[in-house]
């Protein structure tokens, strides 16, 4: 057999041969064509016990009291998102200004009597940007 032979039965072997990144299938828990994330959850004994005893098992009942609590607190989150965003935009343009402290705890408190007074004296246009924001829900 001569060199060039023996090299075109070593490029033909390798061409044929499998690739092992194509055989080998990653095997993940959970169900990824759903879209279903496999995640550690750290939870007391009893709690464990408690989802067992549901229908379907554990992950069926978290999802179940993950959804039914997304559902049921839409307004809280949106209020918390819209004080958040009031925040963020008040400590980065309003932080030095006359109130911003006062103005920071009625923000939280929902008072937003108490937020109008501390910011009367801002900048017109950070001011109402601020109430807006703040108001958004």
């Amino acid at each position: 057999m001569t060199d060039a032979t023996n090299s075109s039965s070593h490029r033909t072997v390798l061409t044929q041969a499998p690739q092992e990144s194509e055989d080998r299938t990653v095997r993940r828990r959970g169900r990824p064509k759903l879209g279903v994330i496999s995640r550690e959850v750290t939870l007391l004994p009893r709690h464990w016990e408690w989802l067992a005893a549901q229908p379907g098992g554990a992950s069926v009942a978290l999802r179940k009291l993950v959804e039914s609590a997304r559902l049921s607190n839409t307004d809280r989150d949106s209020r918390r998102k819209a004080q958040e965003r009031a925040y963020h935009f008040m400590l980065a343009l309003g932080g030095d200004l006359p109130g911003y402290e006062e103005a920071t705890r009625a923000l939280f408190a929902d008072d937003a009597e108490a937020l109008k007074t501390h910011i009367a004296g801002w900048p017109n246009d950070v001011r109402t940007h601020a109430l807006k924001l703040a108001t958004d829900a």
